[in-house]
């Protein structure tokens, strides 16, 4: 059987703060949800009809066993999801300062089970045959997932649509230990997941990311990020720029989220799209990017045009960000058609 959609990447339990506006430190209660960028991008389509996938590994404990349950809840096919004994299942907090203040603390040592993925153990035929394969640059940050990611990637050749989602978040390219507010999760709708600050933290690890990025790109057919990641990826942040030369890397697609500015599409036929975000009031941004780019798949996989493509992942992205949840909250054909109808999320 071919997937619509097979991801590989992060995995992890998000306990989120059931209260908004509020410090980490004086929080009181949590709501637990699936997380994990590409495990969301696998709920979102599966969300809006697609037979998903993803491939990740999580660790041997009763967090693993909840994912397992979540997985299959939201009807992702969890055959790729094996424990590593002796790691934990990552958890990440966030706190909520809407509208655009959403700093996220990730708990991933001594080192995340999603990073042990072995090239050895890789269903390369499953790869090749889905109809969409999505990475991210997470994935290339640590040894063996990243031989793993890279294995995937040369194996698939360009079959079908190849997805590298660029997911730079640099406290995964340091070895540093992470540092509080030092990953700001996601503005509304742009799914950066960085906060600039003073520029230490961008530049940290981007020299190790960039060769690497370059090699992904080669291989992949399809380019999303924001506009941080797609410097990393090119060194340049001007969004047409970066697009071209996100092309000229070797992809078909480049997708650039310019946060409050809206999306720009480019594709190597010379056709382009730049679509303002949805207005939304925004409660929690996290998952917004996750939302697009499940339903940025959803598009390709319909065949339609780009311009249709970026206002439909524009919309679902919207819709998370009005929620305070991420994998749950993804949205449903419907309530994206709604969306667009109303021309906002209401």
């Amino acid at each position: 059987m071919a997937y619509d959609l097979i991801t590989m990447g992060r995995i992890g339990v998000d306990l989120y703060p059931l209260q908004t506006g509020v410090p980490l430190a004086r929080v009181t209660s949590f709501g637990k949800f699936l997380g994990g960028s590409a495990t969301n991008v696998a709920v979102a389509a599966a969300r809006l009809g697609r037979n998903t996938a993803v491939i990740t590994r999580t660790g041997d404990d009763p967090f693993g066993v909840y994912l397992h349950e979540a997985l299959s809840g939201f009807g992702v096919d969890d055959r790729w999801v094996t424990p590593v004994p002796g790691l934990p299942t990552p958890v990440t907090f966030c706190e909520i300062f809407p509208p655009d203040d959403f700093p996220l603390y990730f708990y991933r040592q001594p080192k995340a089970p999603d990073l042990e993925i072995d090239a050895a153990e890789l269903d390369l035929d499953a790869v090749r045959d889905a109809r969409v394969f999505w990475v991210t640059g997470t994935g290339l940050s640590e040894e063996p997932s990243r031989t793993a990611t890279l294995a995937a990637l040369a194996h698939r050749a360009r079959s079908g649509t190849t997805v590298f989602d660029l997911d730079w978040r640099p406290m995964f390219w340091t070895g540093d230990a992470p540092r509080p507010g030092d990953d700001s999760g996601s503005r509304p709708g742009d799914g950066s997941g960085f906060r600039r600050g003073d520029g230490s933290g961008f530049r940290r690890g981007t020299d190790r990311a960039r060769p690497l990025y370059a090699e992904a790109l080669r291989h992949a057919t399809v380019a999303v990020g924001n506009l941080d990641e797609v410097e990393v990826a090119t060194g340049i942040r001007e969004p047409h720029a970066a697009a071209r030369a996100l092309l000229d890397a070797g992809v078909e697609l480049a997708v650039v989220k310019q946060g409050p500015k809206g999306v720009l599409a480019v594709n190597s036929a010379g056709e382009s799209a730049e679509v303002p975000p949805l207005p939304v009031k925004v409660l929690n941004g996290l998952g917004a990017g996750d939302a697009f780019g499940g339903s940025l798949c959803h598009g390709l996989l319909s065949g339609w045009d780009l311009e249709t493509i970026m206002r439909y992942a524009n919309a679902a992205g919207a819709i998370v960000a009005s929620r305070l949840e991420c994998s749950s909250a993804m949205p449903t054909p419907d309530e994206v058609a709604a969306a667009l109808d109303a021309g906002a999320v209401l």
